[in-house]
């Protein structure tokens, strides 16, 4: 079966909509040059990453799940 493509959100994006970012630019900083952004405990710089439910976002010691 395919996987459907709206089960994902991408990295930067969720960022922005938890409200750890207040601009896309902001979350791609963080990402890309700031190196401050983990995902399942690893830290993560491409901000297309694609996140899945479950999955655990750490910015700065806050632990945010995606659902």
């Amino acid at each position: 079966m395919a996987e459907n493509k709206q089960d994902y959100i991408k990295l930067d994006q969720f960022l922005k909509l938890s409200g750890i970012a207040a601009t896309g630019g902001q979350a791609k900083l963080m990402i890309t040059q700031l190196s401050e952004v983990y995902v399942n405990g690893e830290r993560e710089t491409r901000r297309g990453r694609k996140l899945y439910p479950g999955d655990i976002v750490t910015v700065d010691g806050r632990k945010l799940v995606v659902g």
